[in-house]
């Protein structure tokens, strides 16, 4: 009998002595594809990648794309009250909640990726990730989905006098239909769930988006022309709500830190090298390309809407932004 019970004892040990902690889920949502060339797909395979690794498995990064967690603005609001983790959200719909985002998305404010990356890394994106963090959301980093172009059913754009007449759709946020209505456009404000529908059923007769989302969102099957106007460069806002990292031991806060540093280099990388070949992807899929030769004329138009949003936005936020970008 007494060997029995050892024998017993022995048995019922085992599983005591080969359980694991518990690891912590953070689940992480996008509102797009989870193509290989998706740039918040990129983003967030990335960011699990580092994160579980700097974490030492402690933590568990779930992926949702295709709006499984909700689309953009319901995330966001989901962030801030704890029924939501983690999203990589586009800075204009960000910007709805805190409208100091609203100067990354004025157009022709940056020329270049790197400018941009120099803004957002420095003292402005500091100042808007404080700004974001009052309102229960953590910015972990700047991702980007690079510059944004006009794709549409009626015509190719080279002056901002092919723009007037066209129905675009834009994201629901003031800066975006500013922009088109500067350039005698019809804006019709959108959330991205109802846009292709739209756009096959000829509600509306374009939009604009990056070049690497015009391809994971198979935007090139509904539209027609592409045309290269780089009139918004767009940031990608790697989120975390307030209330999911006050979970968190300060070891896993710092793996999150360090996690999402080393994703945001992998993902600017990534979609940059993209970008590159993109262009050629969707004509060979049957877009009609060109490149605007005046964006001069554009810059023009659309100038007076940098004093518009100024007070928004803040005065010395713009100044620092605009003093760095000369």
């Amino acid at each position: 009998m007494s060997v029995c019970l050892a024998t017993l004892a022995m048995v019922l040990a085992v599983p005591t002595a080969l359980a694991q902690p518990a690891k912590t889920v953070i689940k992480l949502g996008w509102a797009t594809a989870d193509g290989p060339q998706d740039p918040s797909a990129i983003g967030a395979r990335a960011f699990k990648t580092a994160l579980e690794a700097s974490s030492k498995g402690t933590i568990e990064v779930q992926l949702f794309p295709n709006r499984q967690l909700g689309d953009e603005k319901p995330m966001m609001e989901g962030m801030r009250f704890g029924t939501v983790d983690a999203a990589i959200i586009t800075n204009a719909v960000v910007a709805q909640m805190e409208p100091g985002f609203q100067l990354n998305d004025l157009p022709f404010l940056y020329a270049s990726e790197v400018q941009a990356r120099t803004v957002l890394d420095g003292n402005v994106g500091k100042e808007l990730s404080k700004r974001l963090e009052a309102k229960g959301i953590t910015v972990l980093g700047y991702m980007e989905a690079g510059f944004r172009h006009m794709i549409n059913n009626k015509k190719p754009v080279q002056t901002p006098a092919d723009v007037i007449g066209v129905k675009y759709r834009v994201m629901q946020n003031p800066v975006f239909i500013d922009m088109f209505t500067s350039l005698g456009g019809s804006a019709v404000p959108m959330a991205w769930g109802e846009t292709y529908t739209a756009v096959q059923q000829g509600m509306v007769d374009g939009l604009e988006l990056p070049l690497a989302f015009i391809d994971s969102l198979k935007v090139y099957e509904v539209t027609k022309y592409l045309s290269q106007t780089n009139h918004t460069y767009t940031a990608l806002e790697l989120l975390i709500g307030n209330r999911t990292l006050g979970k968190l031991s300060a070891e896993q806060r710092k793996a999150v830190t360090d996690a999402a540093r080393v994703a945001v280099a992998e993902q600017r990388k990534a979609n940059f090298e993209h970008g590159l070949q993109m262009v050629d992807v969707l004509q060979s899929k049957g877009m009609k390309v060109n490149t605007v030769s005046d964006p001069a004329a554009f810059r023009k138009a659309v100038a007076p809407m940098y004093e518009k949003f100024k007070p928004g936005i803040g005065a010395d936020l713009m100044t620092m932004a605009l003093e760095q970008v000369k």
